[in-house]
C-alpha cells in the first residue's frame, strides 16, 4: 500500500512538492493544499460530522460535512467526490465551488497545526450516511440557521462559516466560485 500524499504549497498557492499525509501534521505544518465540503439535502439541511476519536488534528470535534487532501494530480471536484465516498458512502454527482481562496491556519492546544489553502465546496445529496468509523464518529443534518450555534465547531469550520454568510443566507442560492481565484496548484491543465 502506498502512502497518501499532500501537495505542498508556496505562499502563492504553486505546488512545490508533495510530503506523505501522515507526517505533514505538526507545529511547523507546512502551507498545503486541501479541500472541504457542505452537503446540503433537498430540505436544506447540512450534513454536520463529528471527527473520529482516534484522528490525530481534531479528534471528536463537530466540523462541516468532509474535509480532506487532493492526491498530487488530482482535480479538487473529484478530491471532493473521494473524500465523501471514502468517510460517508456518499455519491456526490453536483460538486459546486463556493470560496475557491479559503485559506486558515489552527493550531491544536498540543501544539499540532493546520495551515491549509482549503478551496469549499456545495454538494447537494439525499440520503442516509454510511459513515466509515476510522473517520467519523457521529453525524447530525442540521438546519442550515443553527449551523453557527453548534457548540465546539472546528476552528476552520467557524471561519467558513464567515465566509459562507458573505454569499447570502439560502446555501442554494450561493453564487458558483471563480476557478480563476484557485490556488494555482489546483488548477487542472
Amino acid at each position: 500500500m502506498t502512502e497518501e500524499k499532500v501537495v505542498l504549497l508556496d505562499e502563492a498557492g504553486r505546488a512545490i512538492g508533495s510530503q506523505d499525509k501522515a507526517t505533514v501534521h505538526h507545529a511547523s505544518t507546512p502551507l498545503h493544499l486541501a479541500i472541504s465540503s457542505y452537503v446540503f439535502d433537498r430540505q436544506g439541511r447540512v450534513l454536520l460530522t463529528q471527527r473520529a476519536h482516534s484522528k490525530a488534528t481534531w479528534p471528536g470535534v463537530w466540523t462541516n460535512s468532509c474535509c480532506g487532501h487532493p492526491l498530487p494530480g488530482e482535480a479538487l471536484p473529484d478530491a471532493v467526490r473521494r473524500r465523501l465516498s471514502d468517510e460517508l458512502g456518499v455519491i456526490a454527482e453536483q460538486v459546486d465551488l463556493v470560496l475557491p481562496a479559503f485559506r486558515y491556519r489552527a493550531e491544536m492546544p498540543a501544539g499540532i497545526v493546520e495551515n491549509e489553502l482549503c478551496p469549499v465546496y456545495r454538494v447537494t445529496w439525499d440520503g442516509v450516511p454510511e459513515p466509515n468509523p476510522a473517520e467519523v464518529a457521529a453525524y447530525e443534518w442540521v438546519e442550515w440557521p443553527d449551523v453557527a450555534a453548534w457548540p465546539g465547531l472546528s476552528p476552520w469550520c467557524l471561519l467558513q462559516l464567515d465566509a459562507l454568510a458573505e454569499l447570502g443566507p439560502a446555501p442554494g442560492d450561493w453564487p458558483i466560485g471563480d476557478p480563476n481565484l484557485l490556488p494555482p496548484a489546483a488548477l487542472t491543465p
